[in-house]
Parts: structure tokens; C-alpha cells; sequence
């Protein structure tokens, strides 16, 4: 009886399979993608609910995604040096109890402030599953699918969280908008906690005492002057005193930032990641995707409201085509990415969202959603999901474990910054053309000429970096930017 006691203590644990990791993994992702959107159809209730005036409104979505692109890269450097298991934990616990304090919050600033610390833990989480991603998964056919389930949940969770939330706000009101994300975050990291393996997550393993401090702080302290110029500058204008010192700030504290980070020995962005493969390639071409996918779940939802009237559990159901598509386009980007090669895809996806955002610059002020919308949704739904899956590993492939979390810090934070560079002077350009407009048309009309303008110079940008892609993913062969190819880079022993 003793000897069967002991050799069942000594049994070794059955390690989970790859995909049940995967699964896990990629929930991490679709929750913080979820918070960003999530929130978006339920404003208007979320404004009479917790008493915020217009620009208070505007934060509940800037808090979150001024903390989340400011602090990514400090995350995923933690994420490397801590461990990326112990952050990814960590992380999820924190913004699982942020979460529910915005949905329990009955004060404005309250609510604010729990949205900043959801940021501050996503930019934890981000990074450190996506490092952790790589880590299960080598560069090879297992890769390319890890990342086309990764951009399936990315996309999904955007798209998602707008459906999810006009269900929510109409069947129970705002907070349960916010208590539905600290629910999942909770079941995330559960599944975490037991699917994925602990020993996997351990980054280089050389202490707190590499991590870069000063640099942390100056580029942390640029990002933030930066994202909040560019949001504060839709209410304000771009010639407000703030605005303008605050970008100046940025400007200074980056060039700063590129000096410190050149005479540092262990630098938080050390100068060999930017050079490694087509780091630098990558997250230029996502900084550029970032300001149109962010902008669009923006300014879609405020369309089928607004000038649709529709409420917001149809609203929220809208979105379910153009999800489905991501979902699909995802699943197909490596196998397309096989076939015609990477600079080929990316160039074409970037296309693909470029024709639907084209085809939603027709849309009229008395249209529906079945003429104006199902179709675009569905091309960019397709394009969009593909073009990111082909990014991503275009800026982690090749990357040595030791910068895993870096690098997958960096393609966030590109892809968030973009968002809000976007976001901004998209929203601008959309309140300067409705302003002019209204003089002499209808609200409603000047409403849609705001919309249709933005989609237009949204499909220009995308036009733009669809050239820049077969430019630059050209230059080191035609299969650069295939996610199933690349420099071995799997996991190795803690």
C-alpha cells in the first residue's frame, strides 16, 4: 500500500497539450482586446450612469489605452527578466479587480482611474502571453497557426466586445459590461494557472537588477505625454497651449530616450532587436495598421447609431460578420502565407481592408445595414486579420528568447500608439468635416460626410502601407514574412 502511495506521489504530471496552452494563451489576448472595445456602445449609458461630462466620457476610453500603449514596454521587459508566467498571473489578477471596481464604481473619477489600472495590467498581459506563445511554439508550421489563432482572437476580441457589450448594456445595464470582463479575466487565469507550464515562463533569468529603470521611466513618461496630447487634442484643438507642450515633452523626452538607450549596457530597447530580421519593418507596417483598426471600431459602431438608429444590441450584433471573417482570415493567413509567400499576403490583405474601407466611404445617411455595411465588414474583416497575423511575425520572428517579451511588448505598444495617433486625427478630421458640413445640410448628413471622409483617408493609409509591405518584406526574399519560416527560436531549457 505504501509502495503504491509513493509511486503515485512520484507519478509525473501529464504535461497539457499544445493546444489546450494555446487556447489559454490566446484567452489572455482576447480578454485585453475585449476591454478596448467592450465599452464603446455602452457610453452613452456609461455617461448618464456614472455622471461624466463630455471629455470625462472620452476618458473611459483613453485611460484604458493611454496606460496599456504607455507601459507595454516596460511589461514586456518584465515579463523577461520576472518571468513571464509570474507577470502573465499577476497581470490577470490585477485586471480582474480593476475590472470589477469600474463595474462597481459610482463616481466619475472612480471609474477613470479603475480603466487606467485595467490599462496598466493589459500592458502586462500582452506581452507576456504572446512571449509565452512563442516560447510553446518554434518557428515551423506550429508557429504560423499559433499566430493565425492569435490574430483570429485579436480581431474577434475587437468585434466581440462590441457585440458583447451591446448585449450586456441592454439586457442589464453599463456595469455589467465591466463585471463580464473581470469574469473572464478570473476564468483566464485559472486556465492559466493550470494549463500553461510554469517553467516555460521563466525569462533570462539575470535578475531585477538589468532592468532598464531610466530608460523605463523616459520613455514611459514620452509615451504617455504623447497619447495624451493626441486624445486631448480632439476636444481641445490642436493649438491648445496643453496640447502643444505636451507633444513638445514627447518630442524632447524620446530624443532623450534614443541617447540614453545607445550608451546603456543592458538598454530597454537594446539596438540588436531593431536590427534582428525585420523587426523595425514590422512594427512600422503595425503602427500604420494600428491607426486604422483602432479608429474603426470607433467610428462603426457611432455610424449604425447615430445615423442608423440602431440600438445597441443590434449595434453590437453587426459586428458578428465582420468578426466571422476575421476569425476565417486568420485561420487562412498561414496557409495562404505558404502558398504566395509573406510580402505577397501582407501586401494583398492590406489591399483587401483598403477596398472595404473604400466601399464604406459610399455610405449615405439614409442607408442600411445590409447595403452599406455587411459587405465592407466582411473584406475587412478578411484583410484585416490576415495583414495582422503576417505583422506579428514579421516583428517576433527571429528574436532571441532572452527579448521574446520585448519584442512582443514593442508590436503592441507600435500597434496601440498608432491606434491613438489614428484615433486622433481621424476624430478631429471627422468633427472639422461636420462642423463645416452642418452649415449647410442636415445633422444627419453632416454627421455621415464626417464618416465617409474618415473611412477614405483610412483606405489612403492603408494603401499607402500596402506599398511600404512590399517594399520593405522584399528586401530579405520573398518568404520574410511567413510565419512558418524564420530562425529557430523554440523554447529551451530554464
Amino acid at each position: 500500500m505504501n509502495v503504491a502511495r509513493t509511486q503515485t506521489k512520484q507519478a509525473p504530471r501529464r504535461a497539457p497539450r499544445p493546444g489546450a496552452v494555446l487556447a489559454a494563451l490566446a484567452a489572455a489576448q482576447f480578454t485585453v482586446m475585449l476591454a478596448t472595445s467592450i465599452v464603446n456602445v455602452a457610453l452613452p449609458q456609461i455617461r448618464a450612469g456614472a455622471g461624466l461630462s463630455d471629455g470625462g466620457t472620452t476618458w473611459v476610453v483613453n485611460a484604458y489605452g493611454l496606460a496599456f500603449g504607455a507601459l507595454l514596454l516596460a511589461g514586456g521587459r518584465a515579463a523577461d527578466l520576472l518571468g513571464r508566467h509570474r507577470v502573465l498571473i499577476a497581470g490577470l489578477a490585477l485586471f480582474a479587480a480593476a475590472s470589477l471596481s469600474a463595474g462597481l464604481a459610482t463616481a466619475a473619477d472612480v471609474l477613470i482611474a479603475a480603466r487606467a489600472v485595467q490599462g496598466l495590467a493589459a500592458a502586462a498581459i500582452a506581452p507576456a502571453a504572446l512571449a509565452l506563445t512563442m516560447d510553446q511554439f518554434p518557428s515551423g508550421p506550429g508557429r504560423g497557426k499559433a499566430l493565425g489563432v492569435w490574430g483570429a482572437v485579436s480581431g474577434a476580441g475587437g468585434a466581440g466586445g462590441v457585440l458583447l457589450g451591446g448585449v450586456l448594456t441592454q439586457a442589464w445595464g453599463w456595469p455589467w459590461v465591466f463585471h463580464a470582463v473581470a469574469l473572464g479575466a478570473a476564468l483566464v487565469l485559472a486556465a492559466v494557472a493550470v494549463l500553461v507550464p510554469h517553467a516555460a515562463g521563466r525569462g533570462a533569468g539575470r535578475g531585477v537588477g538589468r532592468f532598464d529603470l531610466l530608460g523605463t521611466a523616459t520613455v514611459t513618461l514620452a509615451l504617455t505625454c504623447l497619447v495624451w496630447s493626441l486624445t486631448t487634442a480632439r476636444g481641445a484643438g490642436w493649438t491648445d497651449g496643453r496640447v502643444l507642450g505636451a507633444l513638445g515633452a514627447a518630442a524632447v523626452l524620446l530624443a532623450a530616450f534614443a541617447v540614453l538607450e545607445r550608451r546603456r549596457p543592458h538598454a530597454l530597447i537594446p539596438p540588436r532587436l531593431l536590427t534582428t530580421g525585420q523587426v523595425a519593418a514590422g512594427n512600422l507596417l503595425m503602427a500604420l495598421l494600428g491607426s486604422v483598426w483602432i479608429a474603426l471600431f470607433f467610428f462603426l459602431p457611432l455610424y449604425q447609431q447615430q445615423v442608423l438608429g440602431s440600438s445597441p444590441l443590434v449595434t453590437g450584433a453587426g459586428q458578428l460578420p465582420l468578426a466571422g471573417a476575421n476569425m476565417l482570415g486568420a485561420t487562412l493567413a498561414p496557409r495562404i502565407s505558404r502558398r504566395i509567400g509573406g510580402p505577397v499576403t501582407v501586401t494583398a490583405a492590406l489591399l483587401t481592408e483598403a477596398a472595404g474601407l473604400m466601399w464604406l466611404s459610399r455610405i449615405s445617411a439614409h442607408g442600411s445595414y445590409l447595403a452599406d455595411l455587411l459587405g465592407p465588414s466582411i473584406l475587412i474583416g478578411l484583410g484585416l486579420s490576415i495583414a495582422f497575423v503576417q505583422l506579428t511575425a514579421l516583428a517576433v520572428n527571429g528574436v532571441p528568447r532572452e527579448d521574446a517579451g520585448l519584442a512582443g511588448g514593442l508590436v503592441n505598444t507600435t500597434r496601440q500608439i498608432g491606434g491613438a495617433i489614428g484615433l486622433a486625427a481621424l476624430a478631429t478630421l471627422a468633427g472639422s468635416v461636420t462642423a463645416r458640413a452642418s452649415t449647410r445640410q442636415p445633422p444627419l448628413e453632416a454627421l455621415t460626410a464626417g464618416y465617409r471622409t474618415v473611412f477614405t483617408v483610412a483606405a489612403a493609409v492603408l494603401l499607402t502601407t500596402a506599398l511600404l509591405a512590399l517594399l520593405l518584406t522584399h528586401r530579405t526574399g520573398p518568404r520574410t514574412a511567413t510565419p512558418s519560416t524564420g530562425p529557430a527560436s523554440g523554447p529551451r531549457p530554464a
